[in-house]
């Protein structure tokens, strides 16, 4: 079996944003935002340093994302202290299934061959000293399924 791979992005996580939608010359057309093309060819470029010379997973995976936010810097030391123990969630914007988006996309054909592979996935949203996200891709047996 293949070892997992772990991937981690620092900075502040981010969403994927809606597809946008245009008309030219009669035409409906449609872009991803700069903002989600940036942010997934960040993860793009990360995993690619992660994966090395290893070819992408071919078989079923498990995805596990966390998503570690900033804790504000307005908050009183106790308030910071709960948020960097648990006790106090970061229940704000991105939604957390939009930073799994973004990331299952941008990792497409690069730890895996397609994110249909991923067959059970595990993410969280918490504060943290330093804002980033950890990705763990892990091969899943056959037997096991």
């Amino acid at each position: 079996m293949s070892e997992p791979i772990t991937i981690c992005l620092a900075g502040t996580p981010q969403g994927k944003g809606r597809a946008r939608a245009f008309v030219r010359g009669g035409r409906v057309g449609h872009y991803t935002p700069q903002k989600t093309r940036s942010y997934e060819s960040l993860i793009f470029g990360a995993a690619i340093d992660a994966m090395g010379s290893r070819a992408p997973f071919d078989e079923a995976v498990s995805f596990t994302l966390r998503a570690i936010y900033p804790i504000p810097a307005s908050w009183s030391e106790r308030k910071r202290q709960k948020a960097l123990v648990g006790e106090i969630k970061p229940t704000k914007k991105p939604d957390l299934d939009n930073v799994v988006k973004a990331w299952n996309d941008a990792l497409n054909g690069v730890v895996y061959r397609d994110d249909c592979q991923i067959v059970y996935t595990v993410s969280e949203k918490r504060y943290g000293p330093q804002p980033l996200v950890v990705c763990t891709v892990r091969p899943i047996e056959e037997a096991a399924r």
